[in-house]
């Protein structure tokens, strides 16, 4: 008797060539098949449509009636809380000493505030400011400079006053560029400058360099500057900056202008989807629109360790990227993920913030105006939050092409657009903490608009009791908000004066 083949037979090997194929093309391939992981993620990445993590309290909220006398108080503007702008002049200063250049890193935020102490510092130290150099961002590599950004002009004539500042080194100091300090050790670049350093440790340390070569350049620079025992002129001065110098550029601001324009004008196109919906037209908030800051890129999700509702592949995917990007150094990945939420520390899901707006008051003829760069797990993972609001928009759906290719690419000017657009809003709210929910909670508190700040240890409670219905969860969500709405908060010792303006930059009268 003969022994079977262990070849496969003529009919198999078709099948067995093609799964082979599945198999190994995208690993020697991968670039071919990353659109693939979009269409079949489950065979190919972790970007797989992950189902509603809090399906019972969604379907829910798409049911829910909000009642008139909860949206118009929601609507409603801020009532003057007795406080004001004070940012009176200090008057002309000394003939400057020295130039001071500073090299900022992080995005357009972050590097708005370290342009603040920039100027702080050159009035500190009697020197003529340099306009500050921004770092090509490594996350978004965007090579946008200040002049791409802030209308350089306004800049130094709102400052002309207190602080010299020029838009280029004299030709004797030609040499002070960021290449020259990229290249060795200089006598010249400060390294050493600590965390929220004293005004007198820049005079001790920055003053004998500018006194010997008339020039130093501070690098790193990002948060160097305290925000406690400094005098008062030069709190005053931080905020101008902020709150007046800081100008984006005509195109900038007009684009903004236009979208802002299109998001207050009736809806267009819509009418039969939002019929079908049950979407009414609510006179209260006509228009008016509300600006969402998602904060839930791939980085944020990986630094926090928690549990997004992906399943292993994104877990696997995260892992990964934490021990790529940081070595494994994520002090939140040694807890599970009941005690990551319970101590607030997940950042919110498109799928969580959407139930908080819901509960809120917030309803589905909202027009709402998703500002982020790039959300991870792309659409699949929006699609919970464009059901509870369907006239939601964003850069790209309301600009045209020809508008989007002036700032396509631009991370910074992207910001600067979410920046502006979200500035002129009703009513602001961000998903997560940081760099831009903090500057925009100063900017629209120093304006007295309306600003609602989550309370991320109370919906990490909230939303770890899977068992909670809908009432209860609208309860504990309007209760935990209360007096979070843009109300005055003073700043106490050590908080930043980029996130609390008052009282060192507002008066009371």
């Amino acid at each position: 008797m003969r022994r079977p083949s262990s070849s496969p037979s003529p009919a198999r090997a078709p099948a067995l060539a093609a799964a082979a194929a599945v198999v190994l093309l995208p690993a020697i391939f991968p670039a071919l098949f990353s659109p693939l992981g979009r269409a079949f993620p489950s065979l190919f990445s972790e970007w797989n449509a992950p189902k509603p993590m809090h399906e019972s309290l969604l379907n829910q909220a798409l049911q829910w009636t909000i009642p008139d006398e909860q949206k118009r108080d929601l609507w409603t503007p801020l009532p003057y809380q007795g406080w004001k702008p004070c940012l009176k002049s200090p008057g002309a200063h000394d003939l400057p000493f020295g130039y001071i250049q500073v090299f900022l890193d992080g995005g357009l935020n972050q590097q708005r505030m370290g342009i603040c102490d920039a100027v702080a510092v050159a009035k500190i130290l009697n020197a003529t400011l340099v306009i500050p150099h921004l770092e090509v961002n490594p996350v978004w590599k965007d090579s946008s400079s200040f002049k791409d950004i802030f209308n350089v002009d306004h800049f130094i004539n709102t400052l002309r006053r207190e602080v010299s500042i020029v838009k280029y080194l004299p030709k004797e100091f030609s040499w002070s560029t960021r290449e020259f300090y990229g290249t060795g050790i200089r006598a010249t670049r400060i390294k050493t400058a600590p965390l929220h350093a004293s005004a007198s440790w820049y005079i001790e340390n920055v003053g004998p360099i500018l006194q010997s070569y008339g020039i130093a350049a501070i690098a790193p620079f990002s948060h160097r500057l305290a925000f406690d025992d400094l005098p008062a002129d030069i709190q005053r001065l931080r905020c101008k900056v902020n709150f007046e110098a800081l100008v984006f550029l005509p195109y900038i601001i007009s684009l903004g202008r236009t979208l802002e324009k299109r998001l207050r004008s009736p809806v267009q196109g819509h009418s039969i989807e939002l019929a079908q919906q049950g979407v009414e037209e609510n006179t209260n908030q006509a228009g008016k629109y509300a600006v969402l800051h998602l904060r839930f890129d791939k980085d944020m999700a990986a630094h926090s360790a928690c549990d997004f509702g992906g399943g292993r592949a994104e877990k696997l995917a995260l892992a990964k990227y934490r021990q790529v990007i940081w070595q494994g150094r994520v002090l939140n990945s040694q807890l599970t993920d009941e005690e990551l939420r319970n101590t607030g520390r997940c950042p919110l899901t498109p799928e969580e913030i959407g139930l908080i707006l819901v509960a809120l008051g917030f309803d589905n003829s909202t027009r709402l105006y998703l500002a982020s760069h790039k959300v991870y797990g792309g659409e699949a993972r929006i699609s919970s939050l464009r059901k509870l609001f369907p006239l939601m928009e964003d850069k790209r759906s309301l600009a045209s092409e020809d508008e989007l290719a002036k700032v396509e690419g631009k991370a910074s000017v992207l910001a600067a657009l979410d920046y502006y657009i979200s500035m002129h809003s009703d009513v602001f709210i961000s998903a997560s903490p940081g760099n831009m929910h903090n500057a925009l909670l100063a900017h629209r508190a120093y304006r007295n608009l309306k600003t609602i700040r989550p309370n991320m240890a109370l919906l990490g409670h909230v939303f770890v009791n899977k068992s909670m219905e809908w009432s209860g969860f609208q309860q504990a969500v309007q209760a935990g908000h209360k007096g979070r709405y843009g109300q005055i908060r003073l700043r106490k010792p050590t908080q930043s004066i980029y996130t609390y303006p008052a009282p060192d930059c507002m008066c009371q009268g």
